[in-house]
């Protein structure tokens, strides 16, 4: 066997193995995209709804992303989480001054919520169905999750002292597309090699 043929091998089984945890990993995690905000108080009517709409099997995009925005929210693949102060008592808020601690919830998306119709006005459900966002869901692939992430805060814009980024796991994700095809490319030249000496070995043989 010729040794370029075992060395790139061996590397593309390295790589495919690196790329496989990478998107395990990714895909098994919830920081696709995460939110910033401020600190919000303990407690009030406003944020007792928001949780409450948060947690619904009934909440729509723009009722879940509302909660998302002020909770310092991620979204992966599967599920959708916000950090709340623990131990919450809606009916009794602390001072602003207050130090708590905080506790991260998550709700899982339903199959229906995954292929769920988007609205031109999101939430408004009489404002037409915006065909481009709901056909790219977030089962499709890295690319067609950054396109729904961009066409989306095109239409529900971030409250002021809100930001968004990409997580970590939207990075591995990143990172392991580029390493599988990496492999993939050395799997095809290793077998080409290797078929292309066999033949030259097959023929010296007949000779």
């Amino acid at each position: 066997m010729d040794n370029r043929f075992a060395t790139a091998f061996v590397i593309a089984c390295v790589l495919s193995l690196i790329s496989t945890i990478y998107m395990a990993a990714s895909i098994g995690t919830d920081f696709w995209y995460e939110y910033r905000s401020p600190v919000q108080e303990n407690s009030s009517d406003l944020n007792k709804s928001l949780w409450e709409d948060f947690i619904s099997d009934e909440a729509d995009e723009k009722t879940y992303n509302d909660a998302l925005f002020r909770y310092n929210g991620t979204v992966g693949l599967w599920r959708r989480c916000i950090t709340i102060p623990k131990n919450t008592h809606w009916y009794s808020p602390p001072e602003r001054t207050e130090s708590f601690d905080v506790v991260t919830k998550c709700m899982s998306f339903t199959l229906n919520e995954q292929f769920m119709e988007k609205f031109v006005d999101p939430g408004n459900h009489n404002s037409g169905i915006d065909l481009l966002r709901t056909c790219l869901c977030t089962l499709g692939s890295v690319s067609c999750y950054v396109a729904g992430i961009e066409l989306l805060h095109q239409k529900l814009e971030l409250p002021e002292n809100v930001t968004g980024e990409f997580g970590w796991s939207f990075c591995l994700a990143c990172v392991s597309a580029p390493l599988q095809v990496m492999a993939s490319a050395l799997f095809i030249w290793a077998a080409h090699t290797n078929r292309k000496e066999y033949t030259l070995m097959k023929a010296y043989r007949v000779a």
